[in-house]
This record gives C-alpha cells, sequence and structure tokens, in this order.
C-alpha cells in the first residue's frame, strides 16, 4: 500500500495507540495536517507552541501515556525548546514531532530552518532528522519505545516537508532493534541483599522518595515496604502523592522549601534509601553537609544518577517498582529488624513542636495564600489533580494541599518553569477527563501562558484556574528581600 511520509506518519501514530495530540499547524508541518482530517486522533489547537508541549506534559503526568506534541518548524520548533527541556529534567515520556524545510533547502538558511535536532540534542533523550519517508513508521515506533522505558524523556522527530509529501510502502514493524539501549530493570540480587542488610540494622532510617515512584508506577510497591519495616516517608517535590500525606508515616516535603520534620529527619538519619531520586539541590543543599552520618542505599533505572551527586554505600540500578519489590521479598527473608522506637518517638515529637503554620488573617484582612490552598483543598475531592506553576504558590500548594493518591499533582520541578500551570492543566484534563482539575497559579506565570485559557474553551475542556495574585514576581521578591537587603528591583507587576 503506497502512502505518502504524511499519511505514514498519522497512521504511525494511529498504530501507538495514540488518541490525543496537541499542536499548531504552519508551512513545513502542513502536509501533516491533512491526513489528520480523516483520523481517529483528537487534535488540540494551541494558541502558542509552548502550549502545546505543557500539554502533552500535563498528559502524560496523569496517565503515564507518553504525551504528544506536532509543530512546525524554525520559530515553532524553538518555542518547543522550553517544555522539551522541561520534560527531560522531570522525567516526562514526550514525543515532539517537528516539521523541517525540504531536504534541498537544508543547512542553506531557508525561511523558517533552524537546526532542531542540534538544537535539542542536549534536553531530548533522543532526536532524528528523517531523511527517507520509508523510516517512518520504524522510527516513529523507535521514538516512542525509547520515551516509554528506562528512564522516561521527550524523544523528537524532525520531518523535512518533502519527506512527508514524497511516497513509501506502508509496513508497521514487528519489533523494535536499538543495539546499545538494553535499560536495566531488575535489581542486582547481591545488591538488593546488602540493602536489605542494611535496612534491617538501621536505627534512624529515612525513605527518600524521587519523582521515579511515580514514572515507574511504584506508589503501591512503595507503601508495602514503608508498612513492612515502619520506616518513615520523605516525598520530594516531584514525589507529592506517591505516599500518602494521610499516612502516619508521611514526614511530607524535605529540602528548600520543606517541614521541619523532613528536613531534620534526613540530617539525623544513619540511613537514606534513596529511590528514584537523584539527590536535587533543592534537597541537599550543600552536599558536604548533607545527612553527614547516613548511610546510602540509592535505587534509580538510570546509572548516571548513581554516585553523580552523593556517592552510594549500596548502589542498584533498576526500575522501581521491581527493585521495591525485590527488597520487600528481601527484608521479610532478613528476619528482625532494629527497634525503632526512639526514633520515630523523636519524629513524632519534631512534628508536634514544629507544624506548618502561618499567621491566620485579620477580620477585614487580605487573605494569606496559605488559607486560600486549604480553602480549595477542603472543598475539592480528595482525588483532585491539581497543577500549579512556578514559585511561592507552588511551594504553598505541595505544603498545604493534602496528596494522597498518586498521579494527582503536576509540577514543573527540575527546570521551574514560569507559565506551566495552564496548559499542564488542561493536558491534564484531557487525559483523564473523569477528574476535577485544579491550576494553581501566580500571577505573574499565568500571564506568561495565559493565552492558552481559549484553547480550553474553544475545545470545551474544563480547568479551574485560582491565581494568588499580589501583583509581585513573589519568589524573586523574597529572595530580594533575603539576600539582597530588601532591594526590590524589577519584581513589581504594575
Amino acid at each position: 500500500m503506497k502512502l505518502t511520509g504524511a499519511q505514514a506518519l498519522i497512521k504511525s501514530l494511529e498504530m501507538e495507540g495514540v488518541d490525543v495530540m496537541f499542536g499548531l499547524p504552519g508551512g513545513c508541518i502542513l502536509p501533516a495536517y491533512d491526513p489528520l482530517l480523516d483520523s481517529t486522533i483528537r487534535h488540540i489547537l494551541v494558541r502558542h507552541e509552548q502550549g502545546a508541549g505543557h500539554m502533552a506534559e500535563g498528559y502524560a503526568h496523569v496517565t503515564g501515556r507518553p504525551g504528544v506534541a506536532m509543530v512546525t518548524s524554525g520559530p515553532a520548533a524553538t518555542n518547543l525548546v522550553t517544555p522539551l527541556a522541561d520534560a527531560y529534567m522531570d522525567s516526562i515520556p514526550m514525543v515532539a514531532i517537528t516539521g523541517q524545510v525540504g531536504r534541498p533547502m537544508i543547512g542553506t538558511d531557508g525561511f523558517q530552518e533552524v537546526d532542531t535536532v542540534g538544537i535539542t540534542r542536549p534536553i531530548t533523550k533522543h532526536n532524528e532528522l528523517i531523511m527517507d519517508p520509508q523510516e517512518i513508521p520504524q522510527l516513529v515506533r523507535e521514538a516512542f519505545h525509547i520515551a516509554t522505558t528506562g528512564r522516561p524523556g521527550p524523544v523528537l522527530l524532525d520531518l523535512p516537508k518533502d519527506v512527508l509529501t514524497s511516497e513509501m510502502d506502508w509496513y508497521w514493524p514487528d519489533s523494535v532493534d536499538l543495539p546499545g539501549y538494553h535499560p536495566t530493570l531488575k535489581g542486582h540480587p547481591r545488591m538488593i541483599k546488602e540493602a536489605a542488610r542494611l535496612i534491617t540494622e538501621s536505627r534512624r532510617p529515612v525513605l527518600y522518595v524521587g519523582g521515579g515512584i511515580l514514572k515507574a508506577r511504584a506508589a503501591e510497591a512503595l507503601r508495602a515496604l514503608a508498612d513492612l519495616t515502619g520506616i518513615p516517608v520523605v516525598t520530594t517535590l516531584m514525589a507529592r502523592g506517591a505516599f500518602p500525606d494521610s499516612h502516619p508515616l508521611c514526614l511530607g516535603m524535605p529540602g528548600m522549601h520543606g517541614n521541619f520534620t523532613a528536613v531534620t529527619a534526613m540530617q539525623h538519619a544513619d540511613l537514606l534509601i534513596a529511590l528514584g531520586t537523584r539527590f536535587d539541590d533543592r534537597v541537599t543543599g550543600r552536599v558536604g553537609t548533607f545527612a553527614p552520618d547516613a548511610q546510602i542505599i540509592h535505587v534509580d533505572v538510570d546509572p548516571a544518577e548513581l554516585g553523580k551527586i552523593r556517592r552510594p554505600d549500596v548502589p542498584i540500578v533498576g526500575d522501581c517498582k521491581s527493585v521495591i519489590e525485590d527488597l520487600v521479598a528481601a527484608v521479610q527473608a532478613a528476619g528482625t529488624q532494629a527497634d525503632r522506637h526512639e526514633w520515630m518517638a523523636r519524629l513524632r515529637q519534631w512534628q508536634e513542636q514544629y507544624p506548618l503554620t502561618y499567621e491566620e488573617p485579620e477580620d477585614g484582612g487580605p487573605l494569606k495564600p496559605q488559607y486560600v490552598i486549604e480553602a480549595l483543598r477542603d472543598a475539592c475531592p480528595p482525588d483532585t489533580i491539581l497543577a500549579s506553576g512556578v514559585g511561592q504558590h507552588q511551594m504553598w500548594a505541595s505544603q498545604y494541599w493534602k496528596f494522597d493518591h498518586p498521579y494527582t499533582w503536576v509540577n514543573s520541578g527540575g527546570l521551574g518553569t514560569m507559565g506551566f500551570a495552564v496548559p499542564a492543566a488542561i493536558g491534564a484534563k484531557v487525559g483523564r477527563p473523569d477528574k476535577l482539575v485544579w491550576a494553581v497559579d501566580g500571577d505573574g506565570c499565568f500571564q506568561m501562558t495565559a493565552q492558552e485559557l481559549v484553547t480550553a474553551s474553544s475545545e470545551r475542556i474544563p480547568v479551574k484556574i485560582a491565581i494568588l495574585n499580589n501583583a509581585y514576581l513573589g519568589m524573586v521578591r523574597q529572595w530580594q528581600e533575603m539576600f539582597y537587603d530588601e532591594r526590590y528591583s524589577e519584581v513589581y507587576l504594575s
């Protein structure tokens, strides 16, 4: 069967089970938009290409399936750079499709030509300039495989216009063969046995849980490990919801904007069991003074993360869900655990002595943002999906919302992308139309991608948005207050 490259592209996406994509047409990608008219795939027309990328991320956050964004060449591709970098930092599965000038024009500085592959190479898990229409099905299948296996991430396919208009013989590959790409999923038995020994012997252990738990769909396995061992759990910004806030072993969020008990527990721990986390600087501060007495068990599917920041005593490369399930069995086989009553008593004392708190507003005074978050939280179902932008409102949302369900917190962690909330919430609602979706945003963030409200309206995507409006770039102002002697330079959004 003869198809154009554009038809092969859309048919390949259908074969991968894509039900929705986010994008904006333009000259070089236009051939791919024609077969969309006859496709089962729903296309969400955005108002800015950055919005397409963040919507794809929001969709992936809540479904676990790769989000798909399709835009044209040149400035459209460069507008996609921010969400690609965001997805790369936060390990979000995503497939980006960009148009490119025709093959004879590549390298001539043609209209709307940029070296998309070169620009995005450092911020994608893999990217490819497709120069032969016959390769489209194989490379699409490989793109989805790479994006969703091992450590998830964004993959970009760049398609010249004449590749999309040329004909090919349709086929669908039976398998994917990528020499050199073989992610390790099973943890080494000897390392798991050694980790179980450290766990049973430790008197002040802490489970240090990162976003990799959610990427591995390992929330249930994590809870089984915590219940078995009685070890308290801290959940990083990217892991909120991976372990229920209502669970008696949950200590909340650690790090720069964490609570006292979570931060202090890590500093006094004799063992950190780091699961799907990368010892980010927002958590560790100065690495040399972070958890100085703790031995480290570090589990991650990406071997490059082991020893990158902190040298582990027991490194385990593998999928978090698989490794945790093996750890549960190994701990059960190891027998009696050390007495931790004194440790748990200290943690309870810190929780009672240093809770998260704020001054109640005076009658008729301005609302406290923390109060607003709590009021929203109490008015919503417990499985509400919450998206946030980046800044003070993000931290208040993480601190004061109660996350008892996994895959309900959608935020930009590693890159810290202002403008993330509104499009990400739209993507999350598309992915989970059965859930209530709120976006909590700041006035600074909101004004960066507010045009996507038009997308939500025209596409009938009912998201709710709360703007915490203090007329400032609040987090930047806070830093100027603390570190620049209250010299407030260019932070007032008058």
